[in-house]
């Protein structure tokens, strides 16, 4: 049976009686009453109206009350302390028709436009023709609309709460809106820091729902959790708030929970970061391009998830994982250790903190989400019995010929290195004197980085490159926001690269109003390169013995044909990267992870004797530029 359909046979009786008894005994003797009798008498309502007065009232008004209304006057004629704001409800003698004597009509009516809503509509007409039950109350209005009618006749009910500066809330019915005001009383008497505990028997039942709800979603049944919390969370029992506000948190990225009264200091130490650094000025610390894409990109100060035990062990084998660009194997790290996960009390059902870890935050996908979520664990947890964490990365290297995604619409570039860890590749191709590895950063922290103070020249294409295991004994350097490829101008890095090893560079152009697209690949070898190619639009040009496998020729034969050169590309990489056993993490490169990052030597040989050059130099805000003639 519906709502709706029950409104009109609810049995009032024990529903206000059990509200009234709670109420007296949440009371103290100085509590602020409208009728002093009421706490003595422990009744919050009236007699009931007889039929002759709820026909006057009818009368008086010229239409038939509403079901449930007419129900409540049957057993109580009005109701104090409706709720938090409502000091008295009308019964017979004091439901008037309102008239909009405040104005509001007009306000909401001037705020309606070509596209509102019929509900928006029909609300902006409400307030002159709806019945007010408010007597006394706090800046509060509680009117019925006789025009919003269920099938059942019942009046649907606004609450407008003038301090909000928000729609009124609308109720299907009276009923319904006593239902709520019954739940409003409890969570403002839950959230008052009072002496006096506020315990009966509806908060008892209440707080066994949130134990069996914890353990639900201990069990990974987090659905099931959800849905029973949110009753004992409109009631305002601390734990079903905090425990739902984790749930929810977890699920939406754009969640902005901070813990509740209900969280334990335990709990709080170890699931949130510290309070960001103020500036000197008292002012939040803003990163450089705060002021042109507003508060959502303010910087986030960097944060290590821990935990105690194995989870927190294992927590930190995945960050050192993830730190060199293995998202994938970093997340079944997690996944195989959530079991293992010890809650630090019951108030406490998900490591929600690994949302905000630097490193391991930005794997958490939404599938990821819900699958942190979905492995029993805790009491509950069984190793072993989670789910096999999905991979997202697919492995090789033809993912980045698909399409103009992921910031690699310029092109990208990179160069992979046997048995030679990530750590150690800028002292193989670092720039000199700036061959540093940087601690982890995104590719904003990159722009930050590079276009805060700096110079750059037309010969000189030093790129700040992510690095990371590109497969088993292979690094990686990516750049994925390479320029216009210059096959005149261009030096490969593949020779310093293998020096004592073996190494394989490749750039890709895509094809760009001034240039046409170019794919290149060279591969050293102990200090030497061994062959190379580059494909330029139709002109391929050869160095050394290139492989079968790797012709050119297999890949790049049609000109001006951009579907004909993306698929050759994509079968180019596949062919690089079986002949070498290599990979790159897309998920690491494509997202917002952090990555540690170094800036390489050029790519580009200085000008020779003639030809012309430009520098730019740029920093406190300023930019200026200079152009030469090489030799003069």
């Amino acid at each position: 049976m519906t709502e709706a359909a029950s409104d009109a046979s609810f049995n009032w009786r024990p529903f206000l009686e059990q509200w009234s008894e709670e109420w007296a005994d949440a009371c103290g003797s100085d509590e602020e009453i409208p009728d002093g009798k009421a706490l003595q008498e422990r009744r919050l309502g009236f007699a009931p109206a007889s039929a002759a007065h709820i026909a006057a009232a009818e009368e008086r008004l010229g239409c038939r009350l509403p079901p449930s209304y007419r129900a409540f006057l049957e057993i109580s004629d009005g109701w104090r302390n409706a709720g938090g704001f409502v000091r008295l409800l009308a019964g017979t003698a004091h439901a008037r028709w309102y008239e909009d004597e405040a104005g509001f009509g007009e306000f909401f009516r001037e705020e309606l436009v070509e596209g509102s809503s019929p509900e928006e509509i029909a609300q902006a007409g409400m307030w002159s023709r709806a019945l007010q039950l408010d007597v006394e109350s706090d800046a509060t209005y509680i009117l019925m609309d006789p025009q919003d009618v269920t099938g059942n006749g019942e009046w649907a009910v606004y609450c407008h709460k003038v301090w909000t500066a928000a729609p009124p809330q609308r109720y299907e019915s009276f009923r319904a809106y006593m239902e709520a005001m019954y739940r409003e009383f409890h969570y403002l008497r839950a959230q008052a820091h009072e002496e006096r505990e506020f315990v009966n028997a509806t908060t008892r039942a209440l707080d066994a729902v949130v134990e069996e709800a914890w353990h639900m979603a201990l069990a990974g049944d987090y659905e099931s959790a959800e849905a029973a919390l949110v009753e004992p969370d409109a009631f305002g029992r601390p734990r079903a708030g905090v425990l739902l506000g984790q749930i929810r948190h977890v699920l939406d990225e754009s969640s902005h929970f901070r813990g509740g009264p209900g969280m334990s200091a335990a709990v709080r130490a170890q699931e949130f970061p510290p309070a960001p650094a103020r500036a000197a000025s008292g002012h939040d610390a803003y990163d450089a391009r705060a002021w042109l894409v507003g508060p959502l990109w303010r910087k986030k100060p960097s944060f290590s998830y821990a935990a105690p035990g194995p989870f927190g062990a294992a927590i930190e084998e995945a960050r050192e994982q993830a730190r060199w660009g293995d998202t994938d194997t970093a997340w079944r790290t997690i996944v195989a250790a959530l079991p293992r996960w010890q809650p630090l009390g019951a108030d406490h059902l998900v490591p929600f903190g690994l949302l905000e870890d630097s490193l391991l935050g930005p794997l958490m996908t939404p599938e990821r989400r819900r699958e942190l979520l979905a492995v029993p664990r805790g009491p509950e947890g069984v190793v072993g019995s989670g789910p096999v964490a999905e991979a997202l990365d697919p492995g090789g290297l033809a993912w980045l010929a698909d399409g103009e995604g992921d910031g690699r619409s310029g092109g990208y570039r990179f160069v992979l290195v046997e048995g030679v860890e990530p750590a150690e590749l800028p002292g193989h191709i670092g720039a000199d004197g700036e061959g540093v590895l940087h601690e982890p950063m995104t590719q904003w922290d990159v722009h930050d980085l590079l276009h805060s103070r700096g110079e750059r020249s037309s010969y000189d294409d030093k790129p700040m490159v992510s690095v990371g295991r590109a497969g088993a004994g292979w690094s990686f350097a990516f750049d994925g926001e390479a320029h216009a490829f210059d096959k005149k101008r261009f030096v490969s890095p593949a020779a310093a690269a293998a020096a004592g090893t073996r190494a394989v560079v490749v750039w890709s152009s895509r094809a760009e109003s001034c240039s046409p697209p170019a794919f290149h690949l060279s591969v050293a070898e102990n200090g030497a390169e061994m062959y190379a190619f580059t494909a330029c639009a139709a002109e391929v040009v050869r160095n050394g013995h290139i492989p079968p496998t790797l012709d050119p020729d297999l890949f790049f034969t049609r000109a001006g044909d951009s579907d004909a050169w993306l698929s050759g590309e994509r079968r180019a990489l596949e062919a690089i990267a079986a002949e070498f056993g290599v990979s790159l993490p897309r998920f690491a490169l494509s997202s917002a992870c952090r990555l540690h990052r170094f800036r390489t030597r050029s790519w580009t040989r200085p000008p020779g004797p003639g030809e012309t050059y430009m520098v730019v130099s740029w920093g406190a805000g300023e930019v200026c530029w200079r152009q030469g003639v090489a030799g003069v």
